[in-house]
This record gives structure tokens, sequence and C-alpha cells, in this order.
């Protein structure tokens, strides 16, 4: 049973008295398996004030002394390495074999990076007499999801860390363990008071709280768009900086010279990993009129090989999504699917077969999908791919480019100019080409509705940093 009903704040671990509780529940058998505390704006009010009070000093800790930290970070987790996989199938519904690769693994992957472009980094750049400082930002409020819970904490916490800011935490109060273990991490790496604070809850509560508090100076959140537009309201009368990580609607540009199987393949286990619950899946996969049909049966016959079962065992490929909520909102949309007249060629609605609990969905495949449709337009974020042919370049980057989000795009040729051509004309952070994937160093974010800012890489750095010049500090 996981235990979240304590925050960690300056350092020691505190008891949430009688705040409210919230059960956790395991999405493979719909059972409690524990409870989170649901904090509220007293509690990110200390959070806060402890963040403040260790900025000075820890914003003044040397290029050396990050790395070190960030080294003993990486030494705490692996040694808790197990937990955090354990607490992310548990919660999340991903297979164990996922949980401890993609997983688990970036955890320690945004440690080790954020720690190597720390010791090339240039801090300070000179223009002639005049000096470029970039220094930490202050505090930072950092609100997580729960799809890829250790990721997107990592993603936000290492760089701020590494930047010289303090930060507090809200994780997913559906997805609390490994963010609890994860302080604990933070804990037996000796990371100073107050440098690191958590606490859980509510986006409307705890969310707003640290959006809104005035002593926060960034707010860094992923999350769906409708919740970035709040968070966006709730920061702008203090006039933070925000950094927005939303939806998508990825297409997946497949082009006459493509190889076939290879790129279907690729865009179908996508669909299916991690129950198709990531923010970046290539869910619009567009195809050549004349090659519709046979597309269509190597998607069918890819995404039927997925296994579906328990979490815990090691043959599972697919699990169940998070939660029930998110169980409703994808089966409306398989059902919207059929109403609107896409053909359904794989799966539909209801459980698989052979599952009578959980929160389990049928891997579904729809073809003859119309841009227009709702399928094709909202973010489902469960195991569903639309199918939807074109005519030429242009129809198809216009179809990719249809869309209010833009966080990633795919395309396939084997003619690499041609990918290249088109990857220069989608509207998107990302665009992956020929099953490419994913490069710590490079930036990740969205156009559009999809968010603002970039986390990865240098720039996700940079995120966490204010610019100031000072003409004449060269001056003789």
């Amino acid at each position: 049973m996981s235990d979240c009903r304590r925050f960690y704040v300056d350092g020691e671990w505190r008891d949430a008295g009688a705040r409210a509780q919230r059960s956790i529940v395991d999405p493979a058998t719909e059972l409690p398996q524990g409870s989170v505390s649901l904090g509220d704006a007293a509690d990110v009010g200390e959070a806060v004030a402890a963040a403040r009070r260790a900025f000075a000093a820890y914003s003044a800790t040397s290029r050396e002394e990050r790395i070190a930290l960030l080294e003993r970070l990486g030494a705490a987790y692996m040694d808790r390495f197990e937990d955090i996989a354990q607490a992310i199938s548990r919660e999340v519904g991903a297979p164990i074999q996922l949980a401890r690769g993609l997983q688990a693994q970036t955890g320690i992957l945004h440690i080790q990076t954020y720690a190597q472009i720390l010791r090339d980094y240039s801090f300070d750049d000179d223009r002639g007499t005049t000096r470029i400082a970039r220094e930490p930002i202050g505090v930072c409020g950092l609100i997580t999801p729960w799809n890829w819970p250790i990721n997107q904490i990592c993603v936000k916490l290492i760089p701020a860390l590494a930047a010289g800011c303090t930060v507090v935490l809200k994780p997913s109060e559906v997805t609390p363990t490994c963010a609890s273990i994860l302080a604990e991490v933070m804990d037996a790496a000796g990371v100073p008071a107050g440098v690191f604070n958590l606490v859980h809850g509510l986006g409307p509560e705890a969310g707003a709280a640290i959006a809104s508090h005035p002593d926060v100076d960034m707010v860094s959140f992923t999350g769906s768009t409708r919740a970035g537009i709040e968070v966006g309201r709730a920061a702008a009368a203090t006039v933070k900086r925000v950094a927005l990580e939303l939806g998508g609607k990825s297409p997946f540009v497949l082009l006459p010279e493509a190889d076939l199987e290879a790129a279907v393949g690729g865009c179908a286990d996508w669909i299916l990993l991690n129950s198709g619950q990531s923010c970046s899946a290539p869910t619009r996969l567009l195809v050549p009129a004349e090659r519709l049909e046979e597309v269509t049966e190597l998607a069918r016959a890819r995404l039927s090989t997925a296994v579906i079962g328990d979490p815990s065992s090691e043959a599972t490929t697919m699990g169940p999504v998070v939660s029930r909520t998110q169980w409703d909102r994808v089966q409306r949309l398989i059902q919207s699917g059929i109403d609107q007249g896409a053909r359904l060629a794989l799966g539909g609605p209801g459980l698989p077969a052979g599952r009578d609990r959980g929160y389990f969905v049928r891997p579904t495949l729809f073809t003859g999908v119309s841009n227009d449709m709702t399928i094709a337009r909202e973010e489902i974020f469960g195991p569903v791919l639309c199918i939807l042919a074109y005519r030429d370049e242009q129809e198809a980057v216009a179809i990719a480019n249809d869309t209010p989000y833009g966080l990633a795009a795919y395309v396939a040729s084997r003619d690499l100019e041609l990918a290249r051509r088109v990857a220069r004309q989608l509207r998107a952070g990302s665009v992956y080409i020929n099953g490419a994937g994913i490069d710590p160093l490079a930036p990740f974010g969205g156009y559009k509705q999809s968010g603002n800012g970039r986390e990865w890489g240098v720039l996700g750095l940079e995120e966490y940093l204010e610019v100031k010049s000072m003409p004449g500090y060269g001056a003789a």
C-alpha cells in the first residue's frame, strides 16, 4: 500500500494533519492501494517560504557544487530505481518492462544529461565591454502530470537545480508515490533544506496556489491545454514566467517512398506504448490514398500484437489506462468516431476479451477518417489510431498542420531530401524523421496550443535562467 499522506517541506517530512485525502487506485484492479493527502494554499505557502529562504544560499553555489549534487542524486536514484519502477507500474498501469525501461530510466537520464550540460555551459558571455550573465530565476513551481510521472518531474526539477533554483513540486494526485520516493532520494542525496519541497494536492487548489503565489518566480506546467490555460491565467497577475507543455494531436506523414512495414509498425508501436497515454503519440497516420488499404492492413496486424494484461507480468505489453475518468473519455471518443462515419478496422468500445475489471481499452483503429471528425481533432490519450488519406504532398502538409496543436510530428520516406522538405513545413516543436528516437540534448516543446517554452537539453536549462546585461563591466 502507498502512503502519501505527508509533505516534504524545508528538509523534513510534515504530517498533513486533517487535510482531505484521496484514494490511490490500481487501474488494473480498480481497487484502492493507498492514500494521498491533498494540500491547500496554506501548505503551498509554507513550501514557497522555505524555498525562498533557501534561494539566496543555493543560488550562490558553484557549478562544481551543483555537479556534485547531481552526481549524489544519480547514485541515490539508482538505489531506489526498482521502487520507482514498481510505483509507476502500479499507479499508471504501465507494464513492468516499460516501467523499468523508458519510464524509470528517464529519471537517471535527465540527471546524467544535466550534469554533463552543467560542465560545459557558459553562464557568462562578453560582448565588447558588456557582460551578459545568466542567473537562476528564483523559486520555481513545478506542476506535473500522471502519464510519465518521473520523467515529467525530472525534466523540470533537474535543470532547475542545475540552474541554481529552488523548487516547489506538485505532482499528479493520481500517481503520487514515485514523487514521494523521489523526495526520499533528494533527502538521501543531501539536498539542502528548502531547495526541494513537495506538496501533494489537486490542480484547482494546490496547483492554482503555486501558479498565483507572488513569491514563485516561474511556473512550469505539463498537462492538458485546458488546465494550462488556467495556470497561465493564475500566473498572469504576478507576471511570472510560465512554461507550458500541453496537448498534442501529432501527425505521422507516410510519404510514397517510405518503407511501409517499418513506418506503420513504428507508428502503431507508439500508439500501444503506455496505452496511448503520451502527448506526442502519432495518433493521425497520413497515407497516400492509393496505399490506404495496404497501410490499414499493416496497422491492424501490428496493433493486434498487443498482449493486454496484468502490468506486473513480464509478458504484458499493454496495460490499462490510468483511471475511470480516462477510460470513460476514451470510450466516448471511440463512439464518436463510429457515430461520425469513420470505418472501424479494429477494436472499438468496451473492455478487451477476457477482461471484466480494470480500465483496459481495446487497441482501436479507424480508417476513412476526415480531419474534421472529433477523433482527428481531440486528443484521445488512449490506444486509438486514425488513418487519413491524402492525394499529394501539399495536401499531406495541409492536413498535418490543420490542428490547434503542434507538439510533435513524424515523417517517413526513403528519400531523405523529401522527408527533410516536408519536415520543414510541419508546424510542430519536434519532427522525427524515419524513426529517429528522442535526443536528450534536443529541445522539446510545442507550437500553437501545445504550449510555450522548451524542455530537455540546453534550452531546458535556460528556462530556469534570467538574462542580465552589464554594459561597462569589462571597461578598463
